[in-house]
């Protein structure tokens, strides 16, 4: 190929994404798509192509016409969709199509009320796809779909990034998710901050951390976990070799952790 031709290709493509653009903007969002995978089936996608969908404003109609794409599409590695207002339904069939895709290992989905069902959905996903290295479902109003999610991770192994945070999972996904920790060996960053955990689900926790050899990073900041779960996380930590940083923010402990890692940094 000559350079003119090459000029001439990488201007169709701009052009591509700028008509594709638009017709988010309008809220046409199918044939937006449509565009956008004949971008991608080219192997010419930018950062641009992955990054930007946080501002689509796709809604639920726009979630199942990006599912399609996705079930179809063989190149995309990125994608952030964050504060779509997908849904519920929205968030199923795309948790459906992540079931069938073989090539996206990010995935950023948060403060898109999916719900518990949607968590479900994402769940049963996870149980199948052994592509995904990063998932982001903050915001995202889970509660006991929390449950589902943790129970997913004691049979995925290739997720090592997840953010559940701020999804109101309780002291009950915390113990389920804190079990989930004693069977995994993949997951290195935990973000489960503001989830209402308690003293009892810090102390669930700390038992996690005393068997789980893998998880560097873990956020347990805004989770009122008091000086009862400060004590038993205190103690896990004298027996844990592995984590680099911890986060206890906001937590009312009333006294500084301390560990015998020097690697560990805790910041409370």
């Amino acid at each position: 190929m000559n350079s003119n031709t090459s000029v001439q290709d990488n201007s169709t493509l701009e052009d591509l994404r700028k008509e594709a653009r638009e017709y988010f903007k309008q809220c046409k969002f199918l044939k937006a798509l449509e565009l956008f995978e004949e971008i991608l089936k080219n192997n010419q996608h930018s950062p641009d192509d992955q990054t930007s969908a946080s501002t689509w404003n796709l809604s639920r109609e726009g979630g199942k016409a990006l599912a399609d794409a996705l079930c179809k599409n063989f190149t995309l590695t990125s994608l952030d969709i964050e504060n779509n207002n997908l849904g519920s339904e929205g968030g199923k069939v795309l948790a459906n199509a992540i079931c069938k895709n073989s090539t996206l290992t990010y995935l950023n989905i948060s403060v898109n009320e999916l719900g518990p069902e949607g968590g479900k959905a994402f769940a049963n996903a996870l149980c199948k796809n052994s592509i995904l290295t990063f998932l982001k479902l903050s915001w995202n109003n889970l509660k006991f779909g929390g449950k589902a999610l943790a129970n997913a991770l004691c049979k995925n192994s290739t997720l090592t990034t997840l953010n559940i945070s701020s999804n109101e999972l309780g002291l009950e996904g915390g113990r389920a998710l804190s079990n989930a920790l004693c069977n995994n060996f993949a997951l290195t960053t935990l973000n489960y901050e503001s989830n209402d955990l308690g003293s009892e689900g810090g102390k669930a926790f700390a038992n996690a951390l005393c068997k789980n050899s893998m998880l560097k990073d873990l956020n347990l900041s805004w989770n009122k976990l008091g000086s009862e779960g400060g004590k038993a996380l205190a103690n896990a930590l004298n027996k844990n070799s592995t984590l680099t940083i911890l986060y206890l923010y906001e937590n009312n402990i009333g006294f500084e952790l301390e560990s015998n890692n020097p690697n560990l940094v805790i910041c409370q």
